[in-house]
């Protein structure tokens, strides 16, 4: 795979309430990733990119919402997140610090 689609595939950390929950409980961490990245593509990306190893790969297609405002109606758009176990011991450093 070559290195432009690797840095296309991971979008952004996906930071609520439940990705600390599973962060704190079992070393994973939440990813907004491409609509059409697979689970390798994700892993690899995660491995170049922070310098961990990755154990699992988890990948959901989150649908958009409708929502309305007054009579029109609207859609958000579909997307999809990957839960990513690094192995034990390992962390990823969001901040970037030392």
């Amino acid at each position: 795979m070559n290195e432009q689609r690797i840095m296309n595939i991971l979008l952004a950390p996906h930071i609520t309430e439940k990705a600390a929950i599973v962060g704190e409980s079992s070393n994973q961490y939440v990813f907004q990733v491409a609509t059409d990245a697979t689970k390798p593509e994700v892993k690899q990306a995660v491995e170049k990119l922070f310098e961990v190893e990755v154990d699992d790969v988890r990948v959901v297609n989150v649908k958009g919402k409708t929502k309305r405002t007054g009579y029109r109606v609207g859609r958000r758009k579909n997307w999809k997140k990957a839960y990513v176990r690094v192995k034990a011991g390992q962390t990823i450093d969001f901040a970037g610090g030392e």
